[in-house]
């Protein structure tokens, strides 16, 4: 789509993935056995025909920029009207953004000012799902409104506080918005994405910097909303939309895509979900191993036993160790007769012959990349 372009927020949640995005952004977060989070944004703009994207990131993005590369296998160009990654230091701003309005406000000049695009995607890298975003944009232009918030249902639980959250009426009007809310199970969670206008959106971005508002949904979606200067639509996505907002939901999503029904709703034919290529061996299956529902990448050694866990690639598992409900990333050796359970195992860990680490599933045991136990 020629007259749309893009813009993806690398750094949102990190504060609250805790030390899994330590030396990383959440964007980077690998997922699933051979992706990163942001693979699953970037899909859905390239499957919808949006070249030109913005990759907005603060710090620790050595590894996103490693992953993306020249941007090919999105059949994206790393370059001015293609793919550009926007720092504040790439901006002569010599502090990190404060939201996404600062963030926006400072990209605006070099990003968005000389964009020929008439509509914007805004997006966050949390939410692991494959999203036919023409529908979406489509819905937003036939709405007549200002922006349009794409929404799911049953993650609101009066428990989880969502960023945004949307109630619409029996006509799927919105008629209730809240930011910050442990909502009841009758709202919808915004997903973090939008649709809107260039213009509009570089217009309310000096209004609210004029006014130092500088957080999206607050400042700008729910204030101009409830002062009624700003129409929202709400387009609910009904397929499995995974929130990796925190460690524990990071860890019990990985899990999730084990269950056939899950794994099939984001890797379909017709929305393919594109990553960095790495031509590995085939994983190695030893005589007397047994791997039972799990999530296996290629170049694996695995001589002992994996139940319930997805394995990255390049993990070994020693002979006599086991390892059931593990998120295990690349590089990861697990000695003779370790015993492993409810863990989330960074790139480069080294577990020692005889080793026994538990967690519980609300409360995985997680070791940083590079640890050695």
């Amino acid at each position: 789509m020629k007259n749309i372009m893009g813009l993806v927020f690398a750094n949102i949640y990190d504060s609250s993935l805790g030390q899994l995005t330590n030396k990383r952004t959440q964007a980077s977060l690998p997922f699933g056995g051979r992706y990163r989070q942001i693979d699953f944004t970037l899909s859905n703009m390239a499957n919808a025909g949006i070249r030109h994207i913005g990759i907005v990131t603060q710090y620790n993005y050595q590894s996103l920029m490693n992953h993306i590369g020249s941007g090919e296998e999105w059949d994206l160009e790393l370059e001015e009207g293609g793919l550009e990654f926007i720092t504040p230091y790439s901006q002569g701003i010599n502090n990190n953004f404060r939201g996404k309005i600062e963030a926006i406000h400072g990209a605006g000049r070099s990003f968005l000012d000389k964009a020929p695009e008439e509509y914007i995607v805004l997006a966050d890298a949390s939410v692991i799902c494959a999203m036919n975003l023409e529908e979406v944009i489509r819905a937003h232009i036939d709405s007549g409104r200002d922006v349009t918030v794409v929404v799911k249902a049953g993650i609101a639980n009066a428990n989880k506080q969502l960023d945004l959250a949307v109630h619409v009426d029996e006509n799927g009007e919105v008629d209730d918005l809240a930011v910050d809310y442990d909502a009841p199970a009758d709202y919808l969670a915004s997903m973090g994405m939008f649709v809107m206008r260039c213009d509009l959106l570089m217009a309310s971005a000096e209004e609210c910097m004029a006014h130092n508002r500088f957080r999206f949904e607050r400042d700008f979606i729910l204030q101009d909303w409830t002062d009624g200067k700003l129409s929202v639509n709400a387009f609910e996505f009904h397929n499995v939309a995974l929130f990796n907002e925190s460690a524990e939901e990071y860890f019990r999503n990985n899990l999730a895509i084990i269950d056939r029904n899950v794994r099939h709703s984001l890797f379909r034919d017709d929305l393919t979900i594109y990553t960095k290529v790495r031509d590995q061996v085939p994983t190695y299956y030893g005589e007397s191993c047994e791997i039972d529902d799990c999530i296996v990448a290629d170049g694996c050694m695995l001589l002992g036993k994996a139940f319930n866990s997805v394995l990255f690639r390049r993990v070994r598992i020693s002979t006599g160790a086991v390892v059931r409900n593990c998120v295990v990333m690349s590089n990861t050796e697990i000695g003779i007769g370790a015993q492993l359970e409810y863990c989330i195992l960074d790139k480069d860990v080294k577990i020692s012959a005889g080793t026994k680490l538990i967690g519980t599933a609300e409360h995985p045991v997680i070791l940083n990349r590079g640890d050695a136990v």
